[in-house]
């Protein structure tokens, strides 16, 4: 894919979890490794988005983002993001979002030039941490940091952007606490 690449945010506190949920097994990999992996497949540059470096998987450190400052913050993540990047799009995932097909990630790639922000829907959620983000929203990033306003769903509200829906709720399962793991491990077996 050209002038788009992709980014797994691990940079999250892992409080419901209560240890911190990128380093877990899932399979014979740890989360992040398999989010990594998996996008490795599709994009030409995938990178990791945290506070600090603990994957010891990655050879190339260059394809670390650290966050600008210690406050957990999907906004600051992003501009970040932004920050580092040379792609003018970005696919963003989060770690903790490990079902996600490759069909899925490829529609959303597909929609992307149609608004500024294309995130997944399904019946239940609209998945704000799943999509592809423009550059071009740089400027509402740092103006939404500027009155530290910190939700993604007020980015992408006051941006030009559109809701791809997807039929299969459960690629979007999300790994937030001991109980949520313990039937992601169920569902890795199957695949």
């Amino acid at each position: 894919m050209e002038d788009i690449c992709a980014v797994v945010l691990a940079g999250g506190k892992s409080s419901r979890m209560k240890r911190d949920k990128t380093l877990l097994k899932l399979t014979d990999k740890s989360l992040i490794e398999y989010q990594y992996l998996k996008l490795s497949k599709i994009f030409k540059n995938v990178y990791i988005s945290a506070k600090n470096d603990k994957f010891n998987f990655l050879e190339d450190k260059s394809f670390l983002i650290f966050d600008e400052n210690e406050t957990y913050s999907p906004m600051i993540a992003l501009n970040s993001i932004f920050k580092h990047i040379k792609e003018n799009k970005v696919f963003i995932i989060t770690v903790d979002m490990p079902f996600i097909e490759n069909k899925t990630v490829l529609k959303l790639l597909d929609a992307s030039n149609q608004s500024e922000i294309v995130v997944a829907k399904d019946d239940f959620n609209r998945h704000n941490l799943c999509g592809v983000f423009h550059k071009s929203i740089s400027s509402k990033v740092q103006e939404c940091l500027d009155n530290d306003i910190h939700k993604i769903n007020y980015l992408i509200n006051h941006c030009d952007y559109k809701e791809l829906f997807f039929e299969n709720s459960k690629e979007f399962f999300n790994i937030n606490t001991p109980d949520d793991f313990d039937v992601a491990l169920k569902l890795s077996e199957k695949i």
